[in-house]
């Protein structure tokens, strides 16, 4: 049982039953991959096997993280991924005992995400030229990100069918194949329906391809290619603050809260499961208020 076990083979088994069953992202699964091949190998370093661990040797690995200044976020996450991968071995009476039952993990800080203010998302859009097909692809990309609040993933991934320019709403498959209408907003709505009709057929190339936004190839653009358009014209804007593939997002979701919208329709526009991980812009938008405070207040 421990030589199948070690077997880089089980894994991918454990990662396709993840995929199978909870339909998660092929980021996700990545990730938990990942971290799966790193113990993995750290524990044939030390001569032992996924199937033979006890919690000692899972502490040990994490005594060995701290050591190696491995944040404790990406910590947590192992954490996760060791606790799910053990209890699926336990499903499948490859083990009788747990040995993650009892780690604990990490405290996280409030990590606030990276935004940018309204007048810098203002200029950042306002930097594709739309004389030429590809800045009018990045600027309909853009505008549809920032309006609609969408993942990276969830925007490259937009099919034809998912749009209605006349309800001006995208149908969004999001984490685990969950399903969310989010409006597309006038400048976006416009941007894409300008794209659609001055650019798209160019980048098409006679081909038949359903996917909303294409690559010069006319395929499907990957979250890289989207990323690194996005630094090109941050670049061009003079924008100077640490970006991230979803700094846009994050913007929308603060500027919204700071206009007055409730956490409730946030979270059903940003597609989150749990109204926690909403919350979390809460905290970005007082930063914002201390800032300004501290600004402009005689006193501050």
């Amino acid at each position: 049982m421990s030589e199948l076990i070690i077997k880089m083979d089980y894994i991918e088994q454990f990662i396709e039953h993840l995929w199978i069953e909870q339909g998660l992202s092929e980021n996700t699964l990545s990730s938990y991959k990942t971290d799966l091949k790193k113990f993995n190998d750290w524990l044939l370093l030390n001569k032992k096997i996924l199937s033979d661990v006890e919690s000692q040797d899972i502490q040990q690995y994490l005594s060995w993280r701290h050591k190696n200044n491995l944040s404790a976020r990406s910590t947590a996450r192992f954490l996760s991924t060791v606790r799910r991968f053990y209890q699926y071995c336990i499903q499948q009476n490859l083990i009788s005992y747990d040995p993650s039952v009892n780690i604990i993990s990490p405290k996280l800080g409030k990590s606030l995400p990276h935004s940018l203010t309204e007048s810098d998302t203002e200029l950042l859009l306002s930097m594709p030229d739309q004389d030429s097909s590809i800045g009018i692809r990045d600027k309909a990309m853009i505008e549809l990100m920032y309006s609609s609040g969408l993942r990276v993933t969830e925007l490259i991934s937009i099919e034809m069918s998912q749009i209605s320019l006349r309800q001006g709403v995208v149908r969004i498959v999001g984490k685990g194949n969950k399903e969310r209408l989010v409006p597309m907003g006038e400048m976006a709505l416009t941007a894409v329906e300008y794209y659609l009709s001055h650019a798209r057929l160019e980048f098409l190339k006679n081909q038949s391809n359903d996917i909303l936004f294409l690559s010069s190839r006319g395929q499907q653009m990957t979250r890289q290619t989207f990323w690194y358009r996005v630094k090109f014209y941050a670049s061009q804007a003079g924008i100077k603050k640490h970006l991230s593939p979803h700094t846009l997002r994050h913007a929308f979701a603060t500027h919204l809260l700071n206009h007055g919208a409730d956490l409730r329709t946030l979270q059903m526009l940003l597609g989150h499961s749990d109204l926690s991980t909403t919350q979390i812009y809460t905290y970005v938008a007082k930063e914002r208020l201390k800032q300004l405070h501290q600004e402009h207040h005689p006193r501050g």
